[in-house]
């Protein structure tokens, strides 16, 4: 029974990781293009999360029936993976610091709106399955998560540009996003952690071997 159970629950995790990844792939390709249109900083860094979170999730529908041990490897590689939007963030705020100009308010906030409702439609999926998966649905429900917070202060930068014409708040909310999800990998790096030492432990002490 406990056997049907899990094949259920396992079906109905990889039918949410599969929709999740496409919903994130395609609000990549909007937001992307508003955010070079305008030339929004933190619309551009949301619009690369959207990318790598629809690539975590596609190496989750991979790995979901792996071991523990190698779904723990792969949850290692994902923290790293979540470090690349603020990277580019980082990038894009050097060249807009440079050349500093208001991004057109009412695109940036329509654009952070419907990112945030892609969001926490992709973190209320995500999140009834999020300690199922181990790391790596951890990885996915953090990325959804920390999404949906970066959507709101988007949208708070394109009210206040509104009153304030100025690259600040635009500029202020990119490098946000880039703390988040550099804390994100933080917490995706102990969860792979944690799960490699469980799946260490379970073996005869003559198979283990050291872990990082």
């Amino acid at each position: 029974m406990n056997s049907i159970a899990s094949g259920v629950a396992d079906v109905a995790l990889r039918r949410v990781v599969r929709l999740v990844a496409i919903l994130n792939l395609a609000y990549f390709g909007i937001e992307f293009a508003v955010a070079l249109r305008i030339g929004s900083v933190s619309l551009f860094a949301d619009s690369i999360d959207f990318l790598e979170d629809a690539s975590v999730n596609l190496l989750i529908l991979i790995a979901l029936g792996w071991s523990a041990s190698r779904r723990a490897t792969v949850g290692t590689a994902l923290a790293g993976i979540l470090l690349v939007p603020g990277l580019a963030t980082l990038w894009m705020a050097w060249h807009k610091f440079m050349v500093p100009f208001a991004p057109s308010p009412i695109p940036l906030s329509l654009t952070g709106l419907g990112a945030l409702a892609i969001n926490l439609s992709c973190a209320l999926m995500l999140a009834r399955h999020r300690h199922a998966g181990g790391s790596l649905t951890k990885a996915a429900f953090l990325s959804a998560r920390n999404d949906a917070i970066a959507n709101v202060a988007i949208i708070a930068a394109g009210i206040v540009t509104v009153f304030l014409p100025s690259a600040w708040p635009d500029l202020i909310v990119g490098l946000g996003i880039a703390a988040l999800n550099a804390d994100a990998a933080r917490e995706v790096y102990r969860a792979a952690r944690t799960e490699r030492l469980a799946a260490v432990s379970s073996l005869p002490a003559s198979d283990r071997s050291p872990t990082i």
